[in-house]
């Protein structure tokens, strides 16, 4: 007699058939009825106890406690938060709470409406559903567990059941989701609704930006077609310091005592790099080498820096209405930035026309601007820069172009994401001027390869100095800016281009 049979003749006519174990993959085990086909498997016949450790080792489990279904977790959340809702109304909006007094609310009513839906759960499964209510009614819903992630450095939603996340520069697919794609719109238009700025199918995308200063891009349907699309690229609560860089590698310390001179020379920069190199985070870093006594005017599609110094004026652009009307573009900012009387214009990005008034800026006046472009070398820098001014919509010759580039552009710092995740700052390159049609370039510091990668995958090469000083050193010793000896005590790999 098999142990089947054994159980069957043990719980005698009439009884319900005892079910088959779950199979270990299922994901959740249904929970078990009491009644006499339980007490038959909680009471082992003497078949069974004779049976040995080996037969009772296969005997299904009793299972005492039910435990809520994932389905029925959810629609206990739904429950709890229309029912907070319906409590506190007008008071989520009460301006005169702070936010910690908000969230003290929130917590102690929602305890109240758990306690009161008198649903078995465990001590885990109650905390879980009381910080999902809690986020969707305070935060961005299951985004919010992301954001306070500090691993977490880019979010990016393809879906209500497609998240993906970047850690340590690289990515992987979050187990977190949306209950639906009504949820994930919720979610996208709390976050650009607190910035003044709408989402719905006559205005499909939109760029905002968290309280913390994180970017938010969002595209709904029409044209996400596969569902809305979410990303947000988080910005450190306490920005990086040049000594936190020197500790990820991205510079060398010889690297940031040049730059530091630079910046404090007044020398014009350009930070230039493919996306996601960590453009803006090394200009924030830049800027924290000017002067406290100097004022400052920042312009940015969306306010992402993050400048410690006191006097700063930061203006954003803003796109037209769903009228057409009330557009202020980045080139209008710059425009207006040149009667706000300031010592440095910081552009978060050129992408436009606006590269023209910038260059102008450089060249009357404005000395130790900084601002970001969109390149994958020195090189390419330049040749962007070119085609940028074009799009300025001036008939202008190239040669007056790359003049006015050469002229303008002091510095430029190149950043790279590598293969292994990592981002660098491959070279360090002065505009040395014009030869001919050509803009001729001398790199300062460039990334070493030859080193290899280790058995992780990572890069063991570091930047280092070609040995070749560069013509602006002058300036610096016109200023009493001194540099130590070892910035450029590498012997001489590089030349001019």
């Amino acid at each position: 007699m098999n142990l089947a049979q054994r159980l069957e003749a043990a719980r005698g006519p009439g009884t319900a058939p005892v079910p088959a174990p779950p199979s270990p993959a299922d994901p959740v085990a249904p929970a078990r009825s009491s009644g006499a086909g339980e007490q038959a498997r909680r009471t082992p016949s003497p078949d069974q106890r004779v049976a040995g450790p080996s037969r009772l080792q296969k005997t299904p489990q009793p299972q005492l406690e039910a435990v809520p279904a994932q389905d029925a977790l959810a629609k206990l959340k739904d429950r709890a938060g229309t029912i907070l809702f319906e409590r506190l109304g007008s008071r989520l909006l009460d301006t005169n709470l702070t936010e910690e007094q908000l969230h003290a609310l929130v917590q102690e009513e929602l305890v109240d409406v758990v306690a009161a839906e008198e649903v078995p759960l465990s001590r885990e499964e109650r905390q879980r559903l009381i910080r999902g209510v809690s986020d969707d009614v305070l935060g961005y819903g299951p985004l919010q567990q992301l954001l306070d992630d500090e691993t977490v450095t880019e979010i990016m939603v393809n879906g209500p059941d497609m998240i993906y996340v970047e850690q340590k520069g690289k990515l992987q697919r979050s187990p977190v989701r949306f209950a639906s794609e009504s949820h994930l719109r919720k979610v996208i238009e709390r976050i650009v609704a607190r910035v003044g700025r709408r989402i719905d199918e006559s205005s499909p995308l939109v760029d905002a930006r968290l309280a913390d200063g994180s970017r938010v891009n969002a595209v709904v349907p029409p044209l996400a077609v596969n569902g809305s699309s979410l990303t947000i690229r988080k910005f450190a609560t306490d920005p990086f310091q040049v000594s936190d860089l020197i500790g990820f590698g991205t510079l060398s310390p010889e690297m940031a005592e040049l730059l530091h001179a630079c910046v404090e020379a007044r020398l014009n920069i350009i930070v230039s790099g493919g996306t996601g190199t960590g453009k803006t985070t090394l200009l924030n870093v830049l800027s924290s080498f000017i002067p406290a006594g100097e004022r400052i005017v920042t312009i940015e599609d969306a306010v992402e820096l993050q400048l410690q110094q006191e006097h700063v004026v930061r203006l954003e652009s803003r796109p037209s209405n769903i009228e057409g009307k009330g557009e202020i573009t980045i080139r209008d900012l710059v425009r207006n930035s040149l009667r706000m009387r300031p010592d440095r214009i910081v552009v978060g990005e050129v992408r436009g026309g606006e590269t023209l008034d910038m260059l102008q800026a450089m060249n009357t006046g404005h000395d130790g601007s900084l601002s970001t472009v969109h390149s994958n070398s020195p090189r390419d820098a330049v040749a962007r820069l070119e085609t940028l001014v074009l799009m300025a919509g001036m008939d202008l010759p190239l040669r007056a172009v790359r003049e006015q580039i050469a002229s303008a552009v002091d510095v430029i710092v190149q950043l790279t994401r590598l293969r292994d995740g990592t981002r660098r700052v491959t070279h360090v390159t002065e505009v040395q001027g014009m030869e001919g049609e050509i803009v001729t370039l001398q790199d300062a510091f460039v990334f070493d390869y030859s080193a290899g990668v280790d058995a992780d995958g990572r890069f063991l090469g570091k930047p280092v100095a070609t040995g070749v000083r560069p013509r602006f050193t002058d300036r610096f010793r016109d200023l009493g800016i001194e540099l130590s000896p070892a910035v450029f005590g590498a012997v001489p790999v590089g030349k001019v281009r």
